[in-house]
């Protein structure tokens, strides 16, 4: 990749995660993300490349290139502390055991389709947001 960003990787045809990506970018003054979904080609070749079970893990992931992924509350706490601002305060929730966090972050992740609703296929970037994304 020529850019060193990190990359969100997403479930492409979750209504939650695809307004998380929109919630995202709006705060990422700083340009620091880039974005696929996770069904994606350029997706599944970052899972796979990284032996990332899609079993345990199908809503977001964050890559740091050459550096480590998060999952699951470790990506969304990395994430929002990115943001800066008053998102870094959500660092607090590191103080919580990933294995609660996750517990939470498990249970909206199994719920996210019946709550929020799923689309028939992935979302297609703007032409102006078309660069913020790979693949």
């Amino acid at each position: 990749m020529k850019e060193n960003k990190k990359i969100i990787l997403f479930d492409g045809v979750c209504n939650l995660c695809n307004g998380s990506v929109q919630f995202v970018i709006k705060r990422d003054k700083k340009d620091i993300f880039r974005y696929a979904a996770i069904q994606s080609e350029i997706g599944r070749q970052l899972i796979t490349e990284r032996h990332i079970d899609t079993r345990q893990v199908d809503s977001i992931i964050l890559i740091e290139p050459g550096v480590a992924y998060f999952t699951k509350s470790d990506a969304a706490l990395e994430i929002a502390g990115e943001l800066g601002g008053l998102w870094k305060v959500t660092s607090i929730f590191k103080w919580i055991p990933k294995s609660i966090r996750d517990v939470i972050y498990d249970f909206v992740a199994r719920n996210r389709y019946k709550w929020f609703g799923k689309q028939e296929s992935c979302m297609i970037p703007t032409p102006e947001l078309k660069a913020k994304f790979l693949g």
